[in-house]
């Protein structure tokens, strides 16, 4: 009898995490479908609103607003559960594709940049739903457990930018620009992800929400078990988000319409999500630090082939693309199960949540200063200061030996 009760336990325990994980999936494959486009057309529209210099803004506007979510999620997880506050994120992520829509119709910049922040917070909830599947998975298997919800982005790296040109070709069709067709499909797409969030089990009982002060929280994150995860990760999505934000721009800028934009996006959007089973394996066999080690030498080897081949859309930069997508996908990875592993569980979720805010804020820097560096020095300045932003995290590795 109690056999059959602790196998009847199991399967209980098995449906329910099969249950949350295809909602989070589905959630997650639909947030990132809809970002993938939505960055892709606010970049151009940005670049055709102020120039090339004003380009990042969009995407920088889309990182402060995860940055921001990121920071806010901890708590509203805690006080509102996890399904509703995934449900909330979502939402504010619908409502952003609206506002960033009207600022595509009106040409509006700083409208566009509203909508892009709240769509950014969605983003934060997709990001921190790897999080919530760790914690479903037995801790030797908790590297796997995040890397299949990193891995429902391959689906928006497919979905997303075979999406561009035919939502374009709609909008034209409608006597709309063309530009806003992507982020209609956008909002569409943000909505998906909120019904998938009504698939998920309700939530455990609420834990208490601990205040901790601001210096409180930067000497948590100063700690080896969590400062090594989150130089890597900081790194890497700086390195990462410079380089992705200009690429459509370089490409516009010589000659190339939405097809090549969206094929080359496409192959970044492959690196970043279609292997992470593959990181996800790598961390739990030989631990996180050998998975971060290789997202470096992937992101250096990714910066190498921008400068060789910057203007080779057909050959070098779909694979210097899909190199810089796997590099970031591996210190991702390799980050997050790190912190998914050391953290003792009563901080767990706030730290996760802080330190994606401190590295959605350093990529809203990056992107920031992607327009910038790409106006004053081209595509090939820019490459290079990403390669040697990717080396950063081995000065934190070489003094922490332990992880």
């Amino acid at each position: 009898m109690i056999v059959t009760e602790t196998g009847t336990e199991a399967e209980t325990d098995a449906r329910t995490r099969r249950r949350a994980m295809i909602a989070l999936f589905v959630g997650v494959a639909a947030k990132t479908t809809a970002i993938v486009g939505a960055s892709t057309a606010a970049t151009l529209i940005a670049s055709e609103i102020g120039g090339a210099g004003w380009s990042g803004l969009p995407a920088a506007a889309n990182v402060l607003g995860t940055a921001t979510g990121s920071l806010l999620a901890g708590t509203l997880m805690a006080r509102l559960g996890k399904r509703s506050a995934l449900s909330l994120m979502y939402g504010l992520g619908a409502l952003g594709g609206v506002i960033a829509f009207l600022a595509a119709v009106s040409g509006v910049l700083p409208l566009l940049l509203v909508g892009m922040v709240l769509l950014g917070i969605g983003n934060a909830g997709a990001q921190l739903a790897r999080y919530v599947a760790a914690d479903l998975y037995p801790l030797a298997r908790k590297g796997f457990g995040l890397s299949v919800i990193v891995w429902a982005g391959t689906v928006g790296a497919i979905a997303g930018p075979a999406l561009i040109a035919p939502g374009a070709s709609v909008a034209r069709w409608l006597g709309l620009p063309e530009l806003s067709g992507p982020i209609a499909v956008t909002t569409v797409i943000v909505l998906l992800a909120v019904g998938a969030t009504f698939v998920l089990p309700r939530g455990e009982a609420v834990a208490p929400v601990e205040r901790k002060s601001p210096s409180m929280v930067l000497s948590a994150l100063r700690r080896p078990a969590v400062l090594a995860p989150l130089s890597a990760m900081v790194a890497a999505h700086v390195a990462m988000v410079a380089v992705m934000t200009m690429t459509p721009v370089q490409l516009h800028d010589h000659g190339h319409g939405l097809d090549v934009v969206g094929w080359v996006i496409a192959a970044h959007m492959v690196g970043m999500f279609a292997l992470a089973p593959l990181s996800g394996k790598i961390a739990d066999r030989w631990g996180g630090r050998v998975t971060i080690y290789l997202g470096i030498g992937t992101l250096i080897l990714a910066a190498v082939t921008c400068v060789t081949a910057p203007t080779a859309h057909a050959t070098g930069l779909p694979l210097a693309l899909f190199l810089l997508g796997y590099g970031w996908n591996l210190a991702f990875v390799g980050g997050s199960s790190l912190l998914a592993r050391d953290l003792p569980e009563a901080e767990r979720t706030r730290l996760q949540g802080t330190v994606d805010a401190v590295v959605w804020g350093s990529a809203a820097f990056a992107s920031l200063s992607a327009g910038p560096l790409f106006a004053g020095g081209g595509y090939v300045l820019l490459a290079v200061v990403a390669g040697v932003a990717a080396l950063a995290p081995l000065v934190v590795f070489a003094r922490v030996r332990t992880l």
